[in-house]
């Protein structure tokens, strides 16, 4: 499941490039999550889900010409583009050119999401309207889940290890699990991974819409996405793309790199409970926590905060509360960790949910600053835990957990250390480690 066999190799994140609703880049996202900035509104005029959803974490619309030149632009779903400009964003960031800073067969890419099913949709309308002869020759490379991590394969010159992740919305979280999991058994020094998701078109929105998942009635959409609230009446379906440069320590050192914070553990779990909801317990995700610490080297009393995966349904928030209990004790007890969900203002961007939160974690303890949950008025009984609320949480953070849960019972967890690079970053800055 988790867990190096030998010796623990460290593994830092390095890069980081995000395309969110709240804004884009690393310090731009953090920034937006601890100020409180919503990146929820209405549908825009003509949006293909304007009839499905009453609210939604919408992005611009971006010409795929700005990543692909020439006609092969018209074959990229919006997953791929935005992740071809999410590995831009983070290679740079690392300051990472493949064959110069990294051999180009000791670097992987793991990009997690369910694919390209708006491309899916339109050829199949385009079909039941004119026919076998308007299907496209490109519809695999359209939808194929795996066409974001291939595309960033041939973009970058990547000769390594690529895979796609389909856990649902755990995807992105292990997306990044995987990548540690490459580091430490040594097949690659470096792993672009994370995850992509643009699910805002007509019927993937209907099916969440008719199974009345989605929020609503809101007045102020801002307030539609309510993790932990008691009025919580459903999640706030959103698109976006995140990857991180995820490194071997000794690998950033020798190029002298700067690390933002490791990733020390992961855990996963499987409901084996029900296709859409969680174990009520919450049985299945204490489990996974427990193993992701376990794996870290570290005891739930080091865990100084958890982003929760925390979307704002009924039965998905108090299960994880459960959870969260079980592992670390009753919120009365002040040595419980503190804890947030950022869904509050980016929505549920399903996948690409844990690569965002990933990087909260590892910003959180870069800086010692925690994002509090946003909408958290009147917290559920059912949820009591020790919610960040308000304005973020000022304090020095070792370790950081977080969480991400999946349609099919998927758990995945991560655990967050600080840099041991002998540079590290917060969101803006470089220092040399005194460490």
């Amino acid at each position: 499941m988790s867990g190096p066999s030998g010796p623990v190799v460290g593994a830092t994140i390095t890069g980081i490039g995000l395309r969110t609703p709240v804004g884009d880049g690393a310090a731009e996202v953090f920034d937006a999550l601890c100020a409180g900035r919503s990146g929820l509104g209405r549908p825009p005029a003509g949006h293909p889900a304007a009839e499905s959803v009453d609210v939604g974490g919408f992005m611009a619309d971006i010409d795929p010409r700005t990543v692909q030149k020439g006609p092969e632009a018209n074959t990229l779903d919006r997953v791929v583009v935005l992740a071809l400009l999410c590995a831009a964003d983070a290679l740079a960031d690392a300051g990472i050119t493949v064959g110069t800073d990294v051999d180009p067969g000791r670097i992987g890419v793991v990009v997690g999401g369910v694919g390209g099913m708006a491309t899916l949709e339109a050829q199949v309308l385009a079909r039941g309207e004119r026919g076998r002869a308007a299907v496209s020759p490109y519809l695999l490379t359209g939808i194929l889940p795996n066409m974001p991590a291939a595309r960033i394969a041939i973009r970058h010159g990547i000769r390594g290890y690529s895979s796609s992740v389909g856990t649902a919305c755990a995807s992105g979280a292990q997306a990044i699990a995987e990548g540690l999991r490459l580091i430490r058994e040594g097949t690659v020094d470096v792993v672009l991974c994370g995850a992509s998701e643009a699910p805002l078109f007509a019927t993937f929105a209907d099916t969440f819409a008719n199974a009345r998942a989605l929020a609503s009635g809101w007045p102020d959409p801002t307030e539609s996405s309510r993790p932990f609230d008691l009025r919580r009446n459903g999640f706030v379906l959103a698109e976006g793309a995140a990857l991180v440069v995820l490194e071997r320590v000794e690998h950033a050192d020798a190029r002298g790199a700067a690390g933002y914070a490791d990733v020390i553990g992961w855990g996963a779990t499987t409901d084996a409970h029900h296709p859409t909801t969680p174990r009520p317990d919450g049985s299945g995700a204490a489990e996974c926590m427990r193993r992701s610490i376990a794996d870290a080297g570290v005891a739930p009393a080091d865990i100084g905060y958890v982003n929760a995966h925390g979307t704002g349904t009924k039965l998905g928030d108090i299960a994880e509360s459960a959870a969260l209990t079980a592992v670390f004790g009753a919120a009365s007890d002040q040595d419980t960790p503190p804890v947030s969900s950022t869904k509050g203002l980016t929505g549920h961007m399903l996948g690409t949910s844990g690569a965002v939160e990933a990087v909260a974690c590892a910003l959180a303890v870069a800086s010692g600053t925690a994002p509090p949950t946003h909408n958290l008025d009147d917290p559920d009984p059912a949820c009591a835990l020790r919610h960040i609320v308000k304005a973020p949480l000022l304090a020095s953070i070792d370790h950081a957990l977080s969480n991400s849960f999946g349609f099919g019972g998927q758990n995945l967890s991560l655990v967050f250390g600080r840099a041991s690079t002998r540079r590290h970053r917060g969101t803006g800055t470089t220092q040399e480690s005194t460490a």
